[in-house]
């Protein structure tokens, strides 16, 4: 997945739903520093974009029979919209703040700070989910001391997952610690 894929969902996003302005959330979200460093593939490998529309998130469920997943558009593009409401990730204070911004053909996508997603898919634990982590902080645009900063702003559903996320920060801290010890040995 790429920029120019992304965008051409989002102005047949645009035609259905009259918006003009995105907010991407998740893996693909990765996708708003295109042209700024090189991603890492394992970073861009999900098929689903998932996203809401800025001004009125709800907007882009008119969209799903249309673009989301088993819809012609998926089965000719191999990608598909996946609306989400705002409150579903798991994110710190401050993430709309954080939000980047990219613009093309009068289309506005807004992007989450990657270590904001970072923390979003610490909650959800999932392994592809870490490999998505873990290649960001190889790539120097996931940050861990950023990370445990805005830890203490988040909202978690539950104990556990708070928890959780805090156990598998601190298992990356470990393992990236190891990662450079085997660099600088080399």
């Amino acid at each position: 997945m790429n920029l120019d894929a992304l965008f051409a969902a989002f102005e047949e996003a645009r035609k259905l739903s009259k918006h003009r302005e995105f907010v991407v959330v998740g893996s693909l979200s990765i996708l708003g520093l295109e042209g700024h460093f090189d991603i890492p593939e394992s970073m861009t490998l999900s098929n689903d974009i998932d996203c809401y529309t800025k001004t009125d998130p709800g907007r882009i469920y008119d969209v799903v029979k249309a673009l989301g997943e088993n819809s012609d558009y998926h089965q000719k593009s191999g990608y598909y919209l996946d609306a989400v409401a705002p409150g579903l990730p798991t994110l710190p204070d401050g993430w709309a703040d954080r939000l980047i911004l990219v613009e093309r053909g009068g289309l506005l996508a807004w992007f989450l700070d990657p270590n904001d997603a970072a923390l979003s898919k610490y909650a959800r634990g999932e392994p592809r989910d870490r490999r998505w982590i873990q290649a960001g902080i190889l790539a120097g645009v996931v940050s861990l001391p950023i990370v445990k900063s805005r830890l203490r702003s988040v909202t978690f559903l539950d104990d556990d997952e708070q928890e959780k996320s805090k156990a598998l920060i601190a298992s990356d801290v470990a393992w990236f610690e190891l990662v450079m010890d085997k660099r600088t040995t080399e």
